[in-house]
């Protein structure tokens, strides 16, 4: 009996068209894994990063929670789910969890201000605001802005705590040199007080020696440079940051509480005024 021939099967042919086919079947096994959900994760703590909230989006929830169970009277989520979130903000290191009385309040004054029912007067909220500046709350701070009542252009200003304690580092060098200099006219009393054994040495050196060069530090520094502070801020025109002293050097005061600076950058002339911590640009210049 005569059979038709046929076609050699080619070995590479079948080991492809194996391959498809289990490859067909691991995409749709990793499709369904993917899709596995564990009940005993909660929202929040998804292990999926493809699920999973910003945490811009997760501090919009916080505060949408707090709005609405505040202001509207209206929980929109249980309080397992609040703590859960609130926990997850803190683990990923949120300061709108993290907020003092004071920003708390300046929050809710925010809140119930933009949903249309205050809860404080302007005065109020900017003597809050300004007390929250004053304490370097960063909750407060805009940047450049426009005004426009005034129609003028704003900008906050902030504490520079480095240069600040730049200021005093000369000092404490003196000190320090004081106080080897007043080790070798005792004969070197006070290393040997440093070499005692323990506990006695750890006591001399945390308790006496670093006190005492802290205190001289700080009375040279107060004693050149009275009341002084720091502050850095963005121009309002470029946003190049700026500088300015506010104290009195040897009687020689700055100015008072205002300061008129130059941008370093596009040379506009900006005033900083250290009671509201604002920088402003006069009248009539053009930002």
């Amino acid at each position: 009996m005569n059979r038709a021939p046929t076609d050699p099967v080619d070995p590479n042919k079948a080991s492809h068209n194996s391959a498809q086919k289990f490859g067909l079947r691991l995409t749709v096994g990793q499709v369904q894994e993917d899709e596995v959900v564990d009940s005993k994760i909660l929202e929040y703590c998804s292990i999926d990063g493809k699920g999973k909230k910003s945490l811009g989006e997760l501090e919009q929830d916080f505060l949408l929670a707090l709005q609405s169970f505040y202001y509207d009277g209206k929980a929109i989520m249980s309080n397992e789910e609040f703590d859960n979130l609130k926990e997850e903000l803190m683990w990923e290191g949120s300061s709108v969890v993290m907020l003092t009385s004071d920003e708390q309040k300046f929050l809710e004054a925010s809140m119930a201000y933009v949903a249309g029912k205050p809860i404080m007067n302007d005065q109020e909220y900017d003597s809050l605001k300004r007390q929250l500046k004053i304490d370097g709350s960063d909750i407060v701070v805009e940047g450049p802005r426009c005004s426009l009542r005034s129609k003028r252009v704003y900008s906050d200003l902030a504490v520079d705590y480095f240069k600040m304690f730049l200021l005093n580092v000369p000092a404490a060098v003196v000190a320090l040199g004081l106080f080897f200099f007043l080790d070798d006219l005792t004969g070197f009393e006070i290393t040997y007080l440093l070499e005692l054994p323990e506990p006695f040495s750890f006591i001399f050196t945390w308790f006496a020696a670093l006190p005492l060069i802290l205190w001289l530090a700080l009375s040279i520094t107060n004693f050149i440079v009275k009341d002084f502070l720091i502050l850095k801020g963005p121009c309002p025109n470029c946003g190049t940051e700026n500088v300015s002293f506010f104290g009195t050097i040897l009687s020689i005061s700055s100015g008072g509480s205002t300061n008129t600076v130059k941008c370093s950058n596009c040379g506009t002339e900006m005033v900083y005024d250290s009671s509201s911590r604002l920088i402003t640009l006069p009248e009539g210049s053009n930002a």
